[in-house]
C-alpha cells in the first residue's frame, strides 16, 4: 500500500486522488495558521516554488487538534494561508490526524513512519516525505524547518532524474 491509493477533499471541496501525484516527490504536512510554527508556511512555499517544476509538491492538511490553532472553516483557513503566508501549494480540507476520526491517509503515514513518541502526531507541522512511488521515506518533527529537509528532497528528485 502507498499514498497513491488514498483520496482527500481539497480545501475547495473537490475529491482529489493521490494517484494524480504518481511520479512526484511529496512533503505532506499537518498545518495550523495560528500555531507558533506557522512561519514555516513561508519555508514550505519556498520549497514548493523551487522544486515544483522538477516534480515536487507540498500538500497541506489543516488540523485543529492541537490547542485549537486552526479554528476557522476551510474558506477562512485558505484565506489566512494566502493572505498571511502567500501559500499557493495544494491545501486540503481540515482533518483529524489522531484519534478515532483520523483521516485514512494519516493513519497510513503514521504506520509507515513513527515518530520519537510512537505513531501519533504530537503537534502541527509534522512532515512526511514521500517518494515518487508513494512510499513514505521519512518523518520530520514540527521543529524541523523546511530548509533542513531540502537536501532530502534534492536526493529524491535526483533519483528520478537519473531514471528519466
Amino acid at each position: 500500500m502507498n499514498v497513491h491509493q488514498f483520496t482527500a477533499r481539497t480545501i475547495r471541496g473537490d475529491e482529489k486522488s493521490f494517484a494524480d501525484y504518481k511520479g512526484q516527490v511529496l512533503l505532506i504536512v499537518n498545518t495550523a495558521t495560528k500555531c507558533g510554527f506557522a512561519p514555516q508556511f513561508k519555508g514550505l512555499q519556498d520549497l514548493h516554488d523551487t522544486y515544483k517544476d522538477q516534480g515536487f509538491n507540498v500538500l497541506g492538511f489543516p488540523c485543529n487538534q492541537f490547542k485549537d490553532q486552526e479554528p476557522g472553516n476551510d474558506a477562512q483557513v485558505e484565506q489566512a494561508c494566502q493572505i498571511n503566508f502567500g501559500v499557493n501549494f495544494p491545501l486540503f480540507s481540515k482533518i483529524d490526524v489522531n484519534g478515532a476520526d483520523t483521516h485514512p491517509l494519516y493513519r497510513h503515514l503514521k504506520q509507515q513512519a513513527s515518530g520519537i513518541f510512537g505513531s501519533s502526531i504530537k503537534w502541527n507541522f509534522t512532515k512526511f516525505l514521500v517518494d515518487q512511488e508513494g512510499k513514505v521515506i521519512k518523518r520530520f518533527s514540527p521543529t524541523t524547518t523546511p530548509r533542513k529537509i531540502e537536501k532530502e528532497i534534492q536526493k529524491l528528485l535526483a533519483k528520478s532524474a537519473v531514471h528519466a
